[in-house]
């Protein structure tokens, strides 16, 4: 065997290692790392191959790597056979072969019983990231988002608060309280801006490839950028208003399947429960869609802040500490939402939903998504270029861009 053919045989086994750690599958790793290490070993070593020398030495390999005799010779004490020249040569690379049909069937008994529901085969989440959001539904990738693009996506949302710059379709919302007390734009004023599409560097941060990564994990290659938001969620003025109840983006979205679909959310600052982080209930992602409405708070309710009506209030809560740059990606049926802000300050967070080009749109008449669906037109409506047919599907995908792969139903 030449050169470039016995390269060709070890890229092979490289290709097979990448295969099984991508797959994450139990003791694959450890597998690959021991026993073709040390096959590759012997491959490599002077002696064995063609381009070492016409007349190359004979090289003893351990009688356990033999297999139906194929290395003739005389067996050892040491419980080795005697090998040399293209006999050698071809009893490696076989015995590579082997070492491949071997890893594949011990990755296939291996994942009897691991099927996962809510990730896909990745080379990005380890095995211990895809059993967690499995079981819980989130997870929270540290210091994924640069200061510097946080800075220029922060000094974005100011101007639009200035009135600097008006994007198509951006939607801007005001908390209910505030906006009382302070009418106009500010800053001190906006506690949201939503489809800002059309806004190319803030929608920049929808197309970053360090969040794409993660993303296809869960949807798959094709991806299409849903809905965009940057939160502000302003200092509550002690009516609370500036809680969001619990709930479930998927109440808001009239495309299928869930489980392609997920959201990214990044903490512009530090975010703790004293000005107002997410809370979850882990693991309420493998259940279904709950009905949804207005939340009856004596202080009042932002727009569309629609909250579970009937959910277990025994299920644990998890509070989520995040530092500027930390991301978290969560299920669109996760149940969660987010405390009041205790502080002074503003407390701001960037995201994104998306789902897999391949999902599809449904007709939510006769479902607990119907009156999520009348505020929603009846809002689009408004708009000068809306005309009167508009629907909740042509709402959203006025809403959706192609940010990787190919654009199939969506």
């Amino acid at each position: 065997m030449d050169a470039p053919r016995a390269d060709a045989a070890l890229q092979a086994t490289d290709r097979l290692r990448a295969i099984l750690g991508h797959l994450g599958r139990p003791s694959a790793g450890d597998i690959v790392s021991s026993t073709l290490h040390r096959a590759r070993a012997w491959v490599m070593a002077p002696g064995t191959h063609a381009w070492a020398g016409d007349r190359s030495p004979a090289r003893r390999w351990p009688a356990s790597m033999s297999s139906g005799g194929g290395c003739r010779g005389v067996g050892t004490s040491e419980g080795s056979r005697d090998c040399s020249g293209e006999t050698a040569r071809a009893f490696a690379f076989g015995s590579l072969r082997s070492l491949a049909a071997t890893f594949l069937r011990t990755l296939s008994s291996s994942s009897k019983g691991t099927a996962t529901r809510f990730t896909l085969d990745n080379d990005v989440l380890s095995l211990e990231q895809r059993q967690f959001y499995e079981e819980n539904g989130f997870l929270i990738i540290k210091n994924l988002v640069s200061d510097e693009d946080i800075q220029r996506f922060r000094d974005e949302f100011e101007k639009i608060c200035r009135e600097e710059v008006k994007p198509y379709g951006l939607l801007v919302m005001k908390d209910v309280s505030i906006s009382k007390l302070k009418p106009g734009l500010s800053e001190k004023v906006v506690s949201k801006i939503q489809n800002f599409q059309e806004h190319q560097e803030l929608f920049r941060y929808c197309k970053l490839p360090q969040i794409l990564k993660y993303v296809e994990c869960f949807t798959g290659p094709d991806i299409m950028a849903m809905h965009a938001m940057l939160i502000n969620k302003p200092p509550d003025t002690g009516r609370k208003t500036s809680r969001h109840p619990l709930h479930q983006d998927l109440h808001y979205f009239p495309f299928r399947p869930s489980n392609r679909i997920v959201c990214a959310w990044t903490a512009m600052e530090h975010i703790d429960r004293n000005n107002g982080c997410l809370v979850v209930l882990p693991g309420t992602h493998k259940g279904s869609l709950k009905p949804h409405d207005y939340p009856q708070w004596e202080g009042g309710v932002n727009k569309m802040f629609h909250g579970i009506q009937d959910y277990d209030k025994n299920n644990a809560r998890v509070h989520l500490v995040m530092e500027k740059g930390d991301t978290v990606f969560f299920h669109p049926l996760l149940i969660h939402g987010s405390g009041r802000n205790k502080t002074q300050g503003f407390r701001k967070a960037i995201s994104c939903h998306y789902a897999s080009s391949n999902c599809h749109y449904i007709d939510v008449k006769g479902t607990s998504q119907e009156n999520i669906e009348k505020e929603l037109v009846e809002l689009a409506s408004k708009w000068p270029e809306a005309g009167s047919l508009i629907n909740f599907k042509d709402i959203w995908a006025f809403r959706a861009r192609l940010v990787k792969g190919e654009r199939i139903n969506l």
